[in-house]
C-alpha cells in the first residue's frame, strides 16, 4: 500500500482537466496572437479558463493574468508593484516569517537595492497580530504582503483586517493564495487585498501555469518584457494546454470544494487525534482553529523529522518536514522558528497534507504503523547518545 500525504507539494493532476489539456495540445495548437481562425480558438480557449480562474476567487477575467505558477504570481506582485511605486518614494515593503520562498527571497533581492523591508515575527500559534502589522506600518510603505495560508501549518491568517490596515496607511495588500485557493472560499473582494497569487497544481490542475489578481486600477511594473500578451502585463507567447488545464481544475475545484473540505478535515482530525493518542511526546504546530482543513504540523519529540520521513516512505507513507521548495536543507523549518519554536521542535516535526485519494482507511494505516517506527527510531537515537 502507497500512501500519498504531501498533497501540499502537489497534486495529481484532475482526470476532467488532464483530458482537456491533452484535446488541447492537440488542437489548440496555434498562437493565441494571431488573428487566424486557429489562433482565435487558441484565444478563445484561453478566455473561457480566464473567466473559470476568475470565478474562483470572486474576480473579474480581466483582471486575471496568467503565469508560469505561484513563485512567478508572487515576485510579478512585489516587483511589479514596487517598481511602480518607487516613483513615490514610498520605500517600504512588509512581510511576515512564515512566507513562502518565493516572497521571501523576493524581499532580500529588493533589500539588496536599497528597499527598506520589515519580516514581521509571529507567536507560536502561527497567525500574525494585526497589531503587530499596525505598529509596522509608516507614511513610507509601499507593499505589504501576507499570506492567506501557509503552506507548513496550514493557518489562516485575518488578511480581512490586515489588508484593511494597510490601506488606511496608503499601502497596497499582495497575499499569497497558494495553498488556499481551491481548497477553501477565496473571494478577492471579501478580503479586501489588491493582489493574489494563485498556482494551478496545489488544486489538481498542471504544473508549470498560475495566475496572479490584480485588481483593477493597480499598477504594475511588466515582470517579462516583450510582446503584448496578458494585456501588456505579461510577455511570452501563452501556455494553451497548461491554462487550459488551470481552467478546468478551478471549475472542479469550486464545485467539490464544500464537501471536500469537510471531507478531509474529518480525516485530518482523525489522524491528528490517533498521533497524539498512540505516539506519546507529539504536538501540534499552530493554531488548530484558523486553518485549512487539509493540513496539520506534528512535532515528534527526540526525532529528526528527515529520519522519520525515510523511515515512512520505506513503509510506503509519503510525507514532508516543509515546504518542497526547501527539500534538500538541514536547516530547520524557517516557518516553525519565525514563530519562535525552538530549533530541536523545528528540526523534529512533520507535515501531512490530505487530498482527494486519501481514505478513512489509509488514515487509519497510518495511525498504525506511527508507533512502531517512532519507538524504533527513539531507541536508535537513544544508543546514538550514549
Amino acid at each position: 500500500m502507497r500512501i500519498y500525504l504531501d498533497h501540499n507539494a502537489t497534486t495529481p493532476v484532475d482526470t476532467v482537466a488532464a483530458e482537456a489539456m491533452i484535446n488541447a495540445l492537440h488542437s489548440l495548437f496555434g498562437n493565441a496572437s494571431s488573428v487566424h481562425y486557429y489562433g482565435q480558438q487558441a484565444k478563445a480557449a484561453i478566455d473561457i479558463a480566464r473567466s473559470a480562474v476568475g470565478d474562483l476567487i470572486g474576480a473579474e477575467p480581466a483582471e486575471v493574468v496568467f503565469t508560469s505558477g505561484g513563485t512567478e504570481a508572487d515576485n510579478f506582485a512585489i516587483r511589479g508593484a514596487a517598481e511602480a511605486l518607487e516613483v513615490t518614494g514610498r520605500k517600504h515593503l512588509i512581510t511576515c516569517g512564515i512566507e513562502h520562498e518565493a516572497v521571501l527571497n523576493t524581499f532580500k533581492a529588493l533589500a539588496r537595492r536599497g528597499w527598506k523591508t520589515t519580516i514581521l515575527p509571529l507567536d507560536a500559534s502561527g497567525i500574525l497580530s494585526p497589531d503587530r502589522l499596525r505598529d509596522a506600518l509608516t507614511d513610507d510603505t509601499a507593499l505589504v504582503s501576507i499570506m492567506h495560508a501557509n503552506n507548513e501549518i496550514g493557518t489562516i491568517q485575518p488578511v480581512t483586517k490586515l489588508a484593511s490596515l494597510a490601506h488606511e496607511r496608503g499601502a497596497l495588500f499582495h497575499t499569497d493564495a497558494v495553498q488556499s485557493a481551491g481548497k477553501i472560499p477565496v473571494n478577492v473582494k471579501t478580503l479586501g487585498v489588491d493582489l493574489l497569487a494563485m498556482s494551478a497544481h496545489k488544486f489538481y490542475g498542471p504544473k508549470g501555469v498560475g495566475a496572479l489578481w490584480v485588481k483593477r486600477g493597480v499598477r504594475l511594473s511588466p515582470f517579462i518584457n516583450g510582446g503584448k500578451q496578458e494585456r501588456n502585463r505579461r510577455a511570452g507567447t501563452e501556455n494553451v494546454a497548461g491554462i487550459v488545464g488551470m481552467g478546468v481544475a478551478a471549475g472542479e475545484a469550486g464545485k467539490k470544494m464544500e464537501s471536500e473540505g469537510s471531507r478531509l478535515a474529518a480525516l485530518r482530525d482523525r489522524l491528528e487525534t490517533g498521533i497524539l493518542s498512540s505516539v506519546p511526546h507529539t504536538e501540534v504546530n499552530g493554531t488548530r482553529d484558523a486553518r485549512v482543513p487539509n493540513t496539520t504540523n506534528i512535532s515528534f519529540d527526540r526525532i529528526e523529522a528527515e529520519s522519520l520521513l525515510i523511515a515512512l516512505d520505506l513503509e510506503g507513507i509519503a510525507v514532508s518536514t516543509g515546504s518542497a521548495c526547501s527539500s534538500g536543507t538541514l536547516e530547520p523549518s524557517h516557518v516553525l522558528k519565525a514563530m519562535n519554536l525552538s530549533s530541536h521542535r523545528a528540526q523534529n516535526s512533520i507535515r501531512f497534507s490530505l487530498g482527494a485519494s486519501n481514505t478513512e482507511a489509509q488514515i487509519d494505516h497510518v495511525i498504525s504503523v506511527l508507533p512502531r517506527v517512532v519507538t524504533k527510531l527513539r531507541s536508535l537515537s537513544a544508543v546514538g547518545s550514549r
